[in-house]
């Protein structure tokens, strides 16, 4: 029973998030779940948007302000400010409330055959179920609500009891620890066999016993004999009554036995003494020598850790410059490639290499596109580059390799003539010199695509159909060595 889960508790308070999917009978309707708390709407309130929540749940949200509403988000069909929840914007949504408390339920707790609707779950059997499995509030033992009773008066380790004979409360694990010092604990002399004495009352017992026998008073100097109690009264009552003199005698006789034996232990301790005063001195020398040689690692420490602190300095400062120098280094070897690649007659010839990871990277979205480095009409002239799809783009996503051609931001763009108006024509190289793919346009001057571009790159113009995927497949002569070219010709008429 124990490894079962406790049961939810009960309340007709609006303070509970929604039932539990466990105890609807019929098939689960996702209209009956609280987008917050995703169980069957308590109190369902209904927001602005549409969605429901228990009403519970939605003050939760909104207690802390105005929050989006997760379910609108999930859908895709988030919109302000009619998907933001907050406090008023939701009102009780009665249609659905009896709609659900009238969904047949059924006692989810193992052993109990209770059925009906979710209303009468709430009203009559909700926190009330005889099989329900609670935390008991001692021990945190799980057990049925039904054996709730049993277990506090028999079973639960962190119970308290009531002492049997002096009537005090205590914790059944302290039994043991109670009976050891309870003042009505029952006793036994040990001399007469009294049973059932108090133990409050027990000194006093054992002091008027005539069978109980206590070791000497003088045992701790090596007297072994063993005497009752009342002959020790007997004894104290004569002494008031022997002459003084044999009362003194007896009781010199006592004193000069206790001086012996102080004597012996102080001559012990004298020589004890002694050997503690030495080890003593052998020890403060040796503190003395390691007092010196901390001081002198201190000292030491405190230089090293100067010297590292000035190491990490220089450390951190040539760290510093070493990466100002490799970005720069970075920017240069760029500027390098993309100097290498540039061409200035209007003519672009595009090698891709690794092209089967690239694609494979294009289909599974980590790098869709790709662009080409600059190319130019003159060193003067348009700047432009191309932009590919290796898994194609828009409507030739899957099945067509797409290309396009981009109008880029240059330097010298206020000398040119705007809108770009130059035929364009894209090229997929045949490696064998045989059956080039070819595709041509002419710009659309009203697009904002050929326009001086304001920003580095204008919005990229072409061909989403340029080349059936199909073609790339199996053996053929556009790839070789993992490789393709695309060419790319601006027609310079006019320029």
């Amino acid at each position: 029973m124990a490894a079962q889960e406790p049961s939810p508790p009960s309340s007709m308070e609006n303070n509970k998030p929604g039932f539990p999917k466990k105890i609807l009978a019929n098939k689960l309707e996702d209209k009956h779940l609280c987008n917050c708390c995703q169980n069957i709407l308590r109190r369902p309130f209904q927001a602005q948007c549409g969605h429901r929540f228990c009403f519970y749940c939605f003050n939760r949200t909104v207690g802390s302000g105005p929050q989006k509403c997760n379910a609108c988000i999930k859908e895709d069909i988030f919109e302000e400010p009619t998907s933001i929840l907050v406090q008023g914007c939701a009102f009780p949504d009665n249609a659905a409330r009896r709609e659900v408390e009238n969904l047949p339920a059924v006692c989810f707790n193992e052993g109990c055959s209770w059925k009906g609707s979710i209303k009468d779950y709430e009203l009559s059997h909700e926190g009330k179920c005889e099989f329900m499995i609670l935390p008991c509030p001692l021990c945190k033992e799980l057990i049925r609500l039904n054996e709730q009773e049993r277990h506090n008066e028999r079973e639960c380790p962190e119970r308290t009891l009531n002492c049997k004979y002096c009537k005090e409360p205590f914790h059944f694990r302290n039994i043991k620890a109670h009976d050891e010092i309870c003042p009505k604990y029952p006793m036994i002399c040990e001399g007469c066999a009294k049973k059932k004495i108090p133990r409050e009352k027990y000194v006093d017992h054992i002091k008027f016993c005539s069978k109980f026998r206590t070791p000497c008073r003088y045992h701790v100097v090596g007297c072994d004999l063993s005497v009752s109690t009342v002959f020790i009264s007997i004894e104290v009552s004569m002494y008031n009554i022997i002459s003084v003199g044999a009362a003194l005698e007896l009781q010199l006789h006592s004193e000069k036995t206790k001086v012996a034996d102080l004597g012996r232990r102080c001559q012990e301790l004298e020589v004890k003494a002694g050997t503690f005063e030495d080890v003593v001195c052998v020890l403060n020398r040796e503190v003395e020598r390691f007092a010196t040689t901390m001081e002198a690692s201190n000292r030491q420490h405190r230089l090293d850790q100067d010297k590292i602190e000035a190491l990490s300095n220089k450390v951190r400062q040539l760290e510093r410059q070493v990466g100002v120098k490799d970005l720069t280094v970075a920017e240069m070897e760029g500027r390098l490639r993309e100097m290498s690649a540039t061409t200035f007659d209007g003519v672009f010839i595009w090698r891709i290499s690794d092209f089967t990871k690239k694609r494979q990277d294009a289909i599974a979205g980590r790098a869709p596109a790709m662009f080409s480095p600059a190319f130019y009409t003159s060193k003067y002239g348009y700047k432009m580059c191309l932009r590919i799809y290796l898994n194609g783009d828009g409507t030739g996503r899957g099945t067509h390799l797409s290309l396009f051609f981009v109008v880029m931001r240059g330097t010298s763009d206020a000398l040119l003539k705007w809108p770009f108006n130059q035929k364009v024509t894209l090229m997929l190289l045949d490696q064998s010199n045989r059956e080039h793919i070819i595709d041509a346009f002419r710009p659309d001057i009203t697009s904002s695509s050929f326009q001086r571009p304001v920003s580095d790159m204008n919005i990229a113009s072409g061909c989403p159909l340029f080349c059936p995927l199909s073609k790339l497949e199996g053996k053929n002569s556009y790839i070789r060595d993992d490789t393709i070219f695309i060419k790319a010709i601006v027609d310079l008429t006019g320029l």
